[in-house]
């Protein structure tokens, strides 16, 4: 049916044909509700490449922004609609209390679709409707049942899991949230789906798949970062000299490093990107470990310091107008970070100068901030300089 409103059926048969206030529905046959449950799947399927295909042919993002947020309004409207028929007691009938529940779920399913494959044109952080929230919780705890069946010969493993599963229960708990965003939602489903899938369970050398893709999935809960670190404060233990617990730490950090991780996404809006928690923990332990070898005068500290400057890149520039650069290219957002002050941890320790070999990001930060005005001028030239390399090419 080619029709102006995509939702018409859909529309009619919430508002009007089963609506207890408007229609006798003891009238309706079981064969005949049976046929409304086989017809709503085929219509949410029809609705979503409806949805396809009108985006498809928009052009500006402001008019495919208006046209989700428009079916998804609509949609969360259909659905409060029929969570408010359900109450009333006709819905006690089974055949009736079926087909109601395929067409809640099947309304889920297209909010869903919408929140998944265009949630950059919806608003995340409002509040979902309560009776939207209590539809996606059910599916929630469905899955999160799923995940607790899960078993792993590691310990370790499995304290992890049940860190996940009774920190996602809480989340999901209605009592524990006044105020539910279709963000936390949206994570939620979208963690729960990915670890469900993971082939292996296993602990391993490194970091396990199941922490591997929590990290990636930026599940930042304080519970699963301690007990991070306290995994690795215990496998630390177990070097006995300075230079192999330098070489444990530089391997981690070498494999945590590796795993790609979005700050878009994150389980607690109040706290840290886990990567970046670990990353910080990381480094402050080798710099503690470090000083502690050039204190005892480790025999090993010699070489192992000189491992690790002879892989930094010496830079023809000065700490300042390294610092200017680096300042510049945050602020033009030619390199993204969730802060300028990543931007300096990240890159400056891989960096040397002439003078230096050694360079500590946070001073090479504050002096950004205090350029001078040879030092602008130099690292101007230098930046001119790779301008006119760049337009040989």
């Amino acid at each position: 049916m080619n029709s102006k409103y995509p939702l018409e059926w859909l529309d009619r048969l919430i508002l009007e044909y089963l609506n207890p206030n408007v229609a006798d529905l003891s009238l309706l046959a079981e064969a005949e509700l049976k046929a409304i449950s086989e017809h709503v799947v085929k219509e949410s399927v029809r609705i979503q490449v409806r949805i396809k295909n009108e985006i498809f042919g928009l052009r500006r993002k402001r008019q495919i922004r208006l046209l989700v947020r428009k079916y998804h309004s609509t949609l969360i409207f259909l659905l409060d609609a029929m969570t408010d028929s359900q109450k009333a007691d006709a819905f006690k009938e089974t055949a009736l209390l079926k087909c109601g529940e395929m067409i809640i779920r099947c309304l889920d399913e297209l909010l869903s679709f919408l929140e998944q494959q265009y949630s950059c044109y919806l608003n995340l952080d409002e509040r979902m409707p309560v009776t939207y929230f209590l539809v996606s919780r059910k599916e929630l705890q469905l899955k999160l049942k799923s995940l607790w069946k899960i078993r792993s010969e590691s310990e370790e493993v499995q304290q992890v899991l049940k860190i996940v599963v009774d920190e996602l229960a809480d989340s999901i708990s209605l009592q524990e949230r006044r105020r539910v965003t279709f963000r936390q939602v949206l994570y939620e489903r979208k963690l729960l789906n990915e670890l469900v899938l993971i082939e292996s369970l296993e602990m391993k050398e490194g970091f396990s798949m199941l922490d591997q893709k929590l990290i990636s999935l930026n599940f930042n809960s304080p519970v699963y970062v301690k007990v991070l670190a306290s995994r690795f404060i215990s496998r630390l233990e177990l070097e006995e000299s300075f230079s192999e617990k330098l070489r444990f730490l530089s391997y981690y950090l070498k494999e945590l490093n590796q795993i790609h991780s979005s700050e878009k996404l994150f389980f607690n809006s109040g706290f840290e990107p886990v990567k970046i928690v670990l990353d910080n923990w990381f480094r402050r332990e080798l710099e503690y470990l470090e000083k502690q070898m050039k204190l005892s005068g480790d025999s090993n500290s010699k070489v192992w310091i000189a491992e690790k400057q002879e892989n930094k890149l010496e830079c023809d520039l000065s700490a300042d107008q390294i610092g200017i650069i680096l300042r510049a290219a945050d602020e033009t957002r030619v390199v993204k970070s969730r802060s300028m002050s990543l931007v300096f941890q990240r890159i400056v320790p891989h960096l040397s100068t002439a003078f230096k070999k050694d360079l500590s990001y946070q001073s090479v930060r504050s002096k950004s901030y205090n350029a001078e005005e040879n030092d602008k001028n130099i690292a101007i030239l230098a930046l001119e300089k790779m301008i006119k390399k760049i337009r040989t090419y």
